[in-house]
């Protein structure tokens, strides 16, 4: 009996195979970062069968690199810590929700990991190289470049452009996240990311007065907030280290909100952040050629209206709120005064339902200019929505002041929901305003 347990041990020991090791991303620090690191590329490939357990892609092929579905790259940036990208996990996982994809996280952080960034900037060309070098085997195994689908963050960004230049544009996508603006401002379209490197090209620009870049890169460039600074993040040195990164990450952040659901973030195409607050531009979908641009994963549903362009080229501006899912809820407020004499100042506009519940929008960017019997139209922005308007407030400012010294008489004043353009318009008649002095009454469906 003994010998029978001992033998069947041994042979479940010969039988059995270890299980396959799960990869991670590279992991450095930040002594790692000042001596500085040789580049390495390594791709780590996720599935739907392995979505939380990275396998090496390398020649050849694993079975589970499906060369039918699209391929979709995620390529970081510089890393001056060394440390993996917080975002990464949950862009791989809402990925493979959207789709039933090869996911390649390209991890070239051996490389991208120094203190000096120029040294990491001297290494995007040779990552593009090396992952063309894996997309002509893919060809070569029957792969498609119109599967391909390439997301670059900062110099990432870049990196896949230099691979697009190398197809002659021909991957199928590529989506650009707050492109690096250092050492290729200014430079020719062959030396960063282009709207010609790729089938379609979008951009978000988060940081363009400091890591991004900022002028226009693809076939739609959205600037969420005008590209500058972003609500939520720090906006002093004291705010420490995420003070330098946080709108530059933003653009990473604001993507992934597009892989969940119930927060479709809609942008307006504009020529100007300006145009686009005075509510010159919310005009997309309302008898226009084509629909509004949504940010991010769903992006692509605008590329044939993009392309009709000459150049193919589209600046789209919105705003946010200051944390996830950062979504806005627009309105025009039309107001048409009867003072005698001109008035100028800011509104603001509080919304109620009927549990109570509020939401607030400042009009505040510039002073609106109300005269006798002409309507003006204000672009309301509000982080939260309410389903059913039960009350409206006003207050009218014309500056600083706290005291009360003008009255805004007004005829009627019209809400008209944008982002949600099925929810009935709310109307009043004969309000007036005192100045700092908070106005609340019941509207009425116009």
């Amino acid at each position: 009996m003994l010998r029978f347990l001992v033998l069947i041990s041994l042979v479940c020991l010969i039988s059995s195979e270890p299980e396959e090791e799960c990869l991670t991303f590279t992991k450095l620090n930040f002594h790692n970062a000042v001596v500085g690191t040789d580049l390495k590329v390594r791709l780590l490939l996720y599935t739907r069968e392995n979505a939380t357990c990275a396998k090496a892609l390398e020649s050849p092929f694993p079975e589970s690199f499906n060369l039918t579905r699209k391929t979709t790259f995620i390529i970081h940036g510089f890393r001056p810590t060394g440390s993996p990208p917080v975002w990464l996990p949950e862009l791989v996982e809402g990925l493979l929700r959207m789709e039933d994809m090869n996911v390649l996280v390209v991890d070239w952080n051996r490389g991208a990991t120094h203190i000096i960034y120029s040294t990491a900037f001297r290494h995007t060309r040779q990552v593009a190289k090396i992952l063309a070098e894996t997309i002509d085997q893919m060809l070569a195994n029957g792969a498609s470049l119109d599967n391909i689908y390439m997301i670059g963050v900062s110099l990432g960004a870049h990196i896949a452009g230099f691979v697009g230049q190398m197809y002659d544009g021909k991957i199928g996508r590529i989506t650009g996240l707050d492109p690096a603006g250092p050492l290729f401002n200014g430079k020719p379209p062959n030396e960063r990311l282009d709207h010609t490197d790729a089938q379609f090209v979008d951009v978000i620009h988060s940081d363009t007065d400091f890591f991004g870049f900022k002028e226009t890169l693809g076939n739609i460039d959205f600037y969420p907030n005008g590209g500058l600074d972003q609500p939520g993040c720090p906006q002093t040195i004291l705010g420490g280290f995420d003070y330098f990164k946080c709108d530059h990450q933003r653009s990473v952040f604001l993507y992934l909100s597009s892989l969940e659901e119930g927060c479709d973030i809609t942008a307006y195409p504009c020529e100007s952040y300006s145009d686009y607050l005075n509510g010159k531009c919310i005009s997309c979908g309302d008898g226009q050629p084509g629909p509004c641009p949504h940010l991010g994963y769903h992006a692509d549903q605008w590329k044939n209206y993009s392309l009709l362009k000459d150049p193919p080229v589209t600046k789209a501006f919105f705003d946010t709120a200051d944390e996830k899912p950062f979504c806005i809820y627009h309105y025009f407020v039309d107001i048409m005064t009867w003072n005698k004499n001109t008035r100028k100042g800011y509104i603001t506009i509080k919304l109620t339902d009927q549990a109570g519940n509020t939401t607030e929008s400042k009009i505040s960017h510039e002073p609106a200019t109300f005269q006798k019997y002409q309507q003006v139209s204000l672009l309301a922005r509000f982080a939260q929505d309410v389903d059913q308007v039960k009350g409206i407030s006003l207050v009218f400012s014309t500056g600083p002041v706290i005291w009360s010294k003008y009255k805004l008489r007004i005829i009627w004043l019209k809400l008209r929901p944008i982002t949600r353009p099925e929810k009935p318009q709310m109307c009043r008649y004969d309000i007036v305003l005192t100045e700092n002095k908070e106005t609340a009454f019941q509207p009425i469906l116009c």
